[in-house]
Order: structure tokens, then sequence, then C-alpha cells
């Protein structure tokens, strides 16, 4: 049986009705910082912090979409369920706001590394430190969500406890930018844009097929 937190997750899911006035602005924001980037890509012919924030984003998709997942072989609940107000309710643990964030969060990592990639910060090479300092922020950050019920964790593996935040370290956000260092990591664009084009390509699969062919709830 859906818990409380799934089935308002549900009401309004990817309900077009519920969508805010503030969503253009931060669409415009999004797309500022993007062509921002791009612009300076066509200059210096450094294209990594687009590739960056698509990997984040990316690995952030997929994230979701095995979340929801869980929600409908178990028919109870997700790992995590954002039932709160939102301008649009995506997943079961994702809306157009948490979108947003992910969207950029990978530029913002890409544009806190050194340009020396073999500086050392407190004895971690400097990609590695900030993989680390920023998926540690994102747990606290999700765990202040949680307190304040907007972000709800049903199971006792995924929750406030000390082996439940370092699951939600691991597989909750330190994995996206794993994934981003083994992206930047890449010495040719082709083999970073197949990477990033294979990650985006199943996981839309995946949805097309869940959602459009199963027509699974999620």
């Amino acid at each position: 049986m859906p818990t409380p937190a799934s089935k308002l997750a549900l009401e309004d899911l990817r309900d077009l009705a519920t969508l805010e006035w503030y969503v253009i602005p931060l669409l415009a924001i999004v797309f500022y910082i993007y062509t921002n980037e791009i612009k300076k890509a066509r200059t210096s012919g450094n294209w990594d912090a687009i590739y960056a924030g698509l990997t984040v984003f990316g690995m952030d998709f997929f994230n979701e979409t095995w979340n929801g997942w869980v929600f409908h072989f178990s028919q109870h609940s997700a790992c995590w369920t954002a039932p709160g107000k939102t301008a649009l309710q995506t997943m079961v643990g994702w809306n157009i706001e948490i979108m947003f964030m992910f969207a950029i969060s990978g530029i913002i990592y890409y544009n806190t590394l050194s340009e020396d990639k073999h500086e050392k910060i407190l004895g971690f090479p400097n990609r590695w430190f900030w993989a680390i300092a920023y998926s540690a922020f994102c747990v606290f950050v999700e765990c202040l969500l949680n307190m304040g019920g907007h972000l709800v964790w049903e199971y006792p593996w995924w929750n406030r406890s000390f082996g439940g935040v370092w699951l939600i370290f691991f597989f909750g956000y330190f994995h996206f930018y794993v994934a981003a260092i083994i992206v930047l990591s890449m010495k040719s664009a082709k083999a970073k844009i197949i990477t990033i084009g294979s990650l985006y390509s199943v996981t839309i699969v995946a949805n097309i097929i869940c959602l459009g062919f199963l027509g699974w709830t999620y």
C-alpha cells in the first residue's frame, strides 16, 4: 500500500496545472549559465564545463529513474519521496526545482576545480576533494529537507542513521561526481560525448518503455 507521502507525490504527478511563474526566470537562469559556458567554450575549445553539467544531471536522471522503480515494484514507497509543494512534480522523488538545481550542479563543480589537475587539497587530488565536499554538503541539505518533511525517507536503511547517511552519500550523490571525474578524464571529446550520450539514451529508453509502454506510474 502506498505511503501517505507517495500518495501525495502522485496526486499532481506531471500535472502542468501546478506550474508557477517562477519557473520561467529559473529556466532563464539555467539557459544563461549554459549559454555563457558555451560562449567561453567556443573561444577556448574547452567544453568540459558543459560535459560536467550534462553528466551530473544525467546521473541524477538515472537515479530518479531507479528510485521510481523501487516505488513501482514495492507499491509502497520509493527510497526518497518529494511530496512537498512544487511547481511541477516530475517523478515521485523529483520535481522541477530539483531538476534546475542539478542542471547546474556539474558546472558549479567544474568551476570549483583547480586548473592544475594534480593539485591536492588536504592530501586529496582536488577533483576528488571537491567531489567529497559537494556530496557531503548535498547530504547535509537533504537531511535538513527530511527534517522539514520536504523529502521523505521510508526505509530504515535510507535515513539519518550513521549507516543510512553513508548510503545516501555514496548512492545519492558521490557517484554523480565520480561520473563527472571519469568523463573529464577522458582523452577525446568523442569519448566524452559517447559516454554522456549513452547515459541519457539508456535512461530515456528505460523511461519510455516503463512509462509509455508498460504504463508504470512513478
